[in-house]
């Protein structure tokens, strides 16, 4: 496998776990801020909102310019972003910042897609795309935990130092490795083309799908830390291992949905989004017993990914004309959730809600993802039933 392959796993790895950071690091940084852990919390929503936005327009405006151009600046402004992170003496500086993060993170994956397919032969591009994508994999394996530690032993400001320099590492390697695009190769795509091929039931209700269950994972999610500090009682120093068994869990996830996808795509989807409202209902009973709420993250671990390669498959497949603004778009749906998660476990919380009721929202928002997905099925089954 070439070497920038390599290297564009790492920069995936660090800018996954540059994304979701701050929920492994919530309370010393909210403390220090002087903050609330809500507040706090929105830093996740902002990330995600400069995702979702600046994600497709930027890949659409920088569609001109080689992959590797575009790669590498993506990389330079992430990293530098994760500097400023470290230095942002107030909220609203970190705030700035992560917005600035995030306008690298759509672009990063688009035109790294592209890449990817390129330095291989056709054969060996599943492995190849698996190597990359598997980047973001292990960032909730051991990025998330991995900062949360980081940030407990040397303060939170040293855990985005860390991610900025793999973002260095990575753009090293991928100016010296990375090959640059030969003359009349790369053409920007037909953008309305695209857009055209968007217009499917297949692929809207599967953004739809995508988005509710990521509110439902990120409602949790973003608070999990207090959550285990202030409600299951668990020492500080003993969170990132829960950390650790959830993206063990999101591993084992992707790997199930990625044979599910072979098998039988539709009904494990809908299997794993009625199990992920059942694992988020036991999660209500299990909130005050160590043991119990490790094995509920554990498995909310694997429902939340294992949702992810079924739907993808089924957004590509039906808008296979328009891969680019496709992928683009996945990104822009995970993001809209995400930041939709974030800012409704902000609210409820200052609402007066409590942390143990946080779950009940992935109980309601994996119901109705299952409900939009089975309508969703539904309505292929009765198309392709009608005589052509």
């Amino acid at each position: 496998m070439p070497l920038a392959i390599y290297a564009l796993a790492l920069a995936a790895f660090a800018i996954g776990t540059a994304e979701f950071i701050i929920s492994g690091i919530l309370p010393p940084l909210a403390a220090d801020l002087s903050v609330s852990i809500p507040t706090a919390g929105l830093l996740v929503s902002a990330y995600a909102v400069g995702v979702a936005v600046g994600g497709p327009i930027l890949t659409v405006a920088t569609a001109r310019f080689s992959p590797k151009t575009v790669i590498v600046s993506a990389l330079i402004l992430f990293s530098v972003a994760q500097g400023l992170c470290a230095l942002a003496p107030d909220y609203g500086l970190l705030l700035a910042a992560r917005l600035f993060s995030a306008c690298s993170h759509g672009v990063f994956f688009g035109a790294g897609n592209v890449v990817v397919s390129r330095l291989v032969p056709l054969e060996r591009r599943g492995a190849a795309f698996s190597l990359f994508i598997g980047g973001i994999t292990i960032a909730n394996l051991l990025g998330l935990p991995g900062g949360s530690a980081i940030g407990n032993a040397f303060g939170w400001r040293m855990a985005f130092v860390a991610v900025a320099l793999l973002g260095v590492i990575a753009i090293v390697v991928l100016i010296a490795k990375l090959p640059a695009t030969r003359e009349g190769e790369h053409r920007p795509p037909d953008f309305r083309g695209q857009l055209r091929a968007l217009r499917h039931q297949q692929v809207l209700l599967s953004y739809l799908t995508i988005t509710i269950v990521m509110i439902a994972a990120l409602t949790f999610g973003t608070y999990q830390v207090p959550i285990l500090i202030n409600v299951t009682g668990v020492d500080p120093s003993v969170v990132p291992l829960y950390l650790l068994l959830g993206g063990v869990g999101s591993v084992i996830g992707i790997y199930a949905g990625g044979r599910a996808t072979d098998w039988k795509p539709m009904p494990s989807l809908i299997a794993v989004l009625l199990l992920q409202a059942l694992f988020f209902g036991t999660m209500l009973f299990a909130m005050h017993d160590p043991t119990l709420m490790a094995l509920n993250i554990f498995t909310s671990g694997v429902t939340g990914f294992a949702f992810s390669t079924p739907l993808q498959a089924r957004v590509l497949q039906a808008a296979r004309e328009a891969p680019n603004l496709a992928s683009a778009l996945i990104s822009t749906a995970f993001n809209i959730g995400i930041a939709g998660g974030a800012f409704l476990g902000a609210m409820l919380l200052n609402a007066g809600v409590s942390y143990a009721h946080l779950p009940a929202v992935g109980i309601v928002c994996g119901l109705a993802a299952a409900g939009v997905a089975s309508w969703s099925w539904s309505r292929e089954k009765r198309m392709a039933a009608v005589p052509a």
